[in-house]
């Protein structure tokens, strides 16, 4: 499943982030990255510091307060985050991202935007499928949260500044088609009791949904 959620901060939270991000160091990307992305990668990384980790550690809280990615990733942990910066000509090609980074399980990869859609061009974050490639131009608070499976790029900058958070969530659920299941599932359930309340239907789809999360849900 791919989400893409419009405001995944508020505006108070993207401002302050926008404002640290703005005033990071930034060094050459390759060094974050695996042999075989290393040859395709040309973007910068945020150099580690206080500031830096301060705004990291703002975007993990938000996110993981956030209901639609509670819901669609249910995360066990944030596995890490990154403040990459693409100018003109800087691109990222086709790659898949690490099983493993810090010996825990990337299920989920993510890209944040904190510039506006129209502050720069060039930069789609396309995803390779089967059907076919899917493109999102990333706007400012815009989430993309997707699989961690997807062959995916960064096409090249044009103009302008592409500044971005970028990150990866180990779920409690392995499969991507349980953690459709069970999203789906939450939402229906969500639905049925705001729109009438604790009918014998919701009932049905609450046990379904609790007695599946029991089945595949890893525990602490």
């Amino acid at each position: 499943m791919i989400l893409h959620i419009a405001n995944a901060l508020d505006a108070a939270d993207l401002a302050a982030v926008s404002e640290v991000a703005r005033q990071a160091r930034f060094e050459d990307g390759r060094s974050t990255a695996g042999a075989g992305a290393r040859v395709v990668k040309r973007n910068e990384q945020a150099v580690d510091d206080v500031p830096l980790r301060g705004l990291l550690e703002l975007v993990e809280q938000r996110l993981a307060r956030h209901p639609l990615v509670q819901a669609a990733a249910l995360p066990r942990c944030f596995v890490r985050l990154m403040l990459s910066r693409y100018g003109p000509g800087m691109a990222y090609g086709n790659h898949i991202d690490a099983a493993l980074i810090g010996n825990r399980r990337s299920d989920l990869s993510f890209t944040l935007g904190l510039d506006s859609g129209q502050d720069y061009r060039g930069g789609d974050l396309v995803l390779v499928e089967p059907s076919g490639e899917r493109r999102w131009h990333i706007a400012a608070g815009e989430l993309l949260l997707y699989p961690s499976t997807f062959l995916h790029r960064v096409e090249p900058v044009t103009s302008g500044m592409r500044l971005v958070v970028v990150g990866w969530i180990t779920s409690r659920v392995r499969s991507a088609e349980q953690r459709e299941l069970l999203f789906d599932l939450s939402r229906s359930v969500r639905e049925e009791r705001e729109q009438r309340g604790k009918t014998d239907q919701y009932d049905r789809l609450d046990r379904v949904h609790q007695n599946l999360m029991r089945r595949w849900v890893d525990g602490d």
